[in-house]
């Protein structure tokens, strides 16, 4: 197990996995908003841009002063810069995955970074 980590992660509200897979050049966390809640600040970045995958069930994002409407399926990135908040529906709840980089410092991406 020396080149790779495994973790099971509960269905809580939400769970960061830099330290549980020893992250070393992302952020993710897997986040789950019951019905009719949101989370609970407007926040931005310096340096990191956030990559959003909606899960299950359905809310919306308020990324500056837009309002966007996500779904399960949808996948969403966020500039650094950008005020963003994240509300589930009123009726159902939403469960998405964020995955956190620092922007622009992808290099080298799928065939071009595989050794074979």
């Amino acid at each position: 197990m020396a080149n790779f980590n495994k973790v099971n992660v509960p269905a809580d509200a939400r769970t960061e996995l830099h330290d549980k897979l020893s992250l070393t050049g992302a952020e993710i966390s897997i986040n789950n908003l019951p019905a009719g809640a949101c989370v609970p600040f407007v926040h931005a970045h310096k340096q990191n841009e956030e990559i959003y995958a909606i899960l299950s069930g359905k809310g919306k994002a308020v990324i500056d002063t837009e309002t966007v409407a996500l779904t399960a399926g949808d996948w969403l990135r966020i500039s650094p810069a950008a005020k963003r908040q994240f509300f589930a529906a009123e009726d159902t709840g939403i469960s998405f995955v964020c995955i956190q980089v620092k922007e622009h410092s992808l290099e080298s991406y799928t065939k071009e970074d595989a050794v074979v």
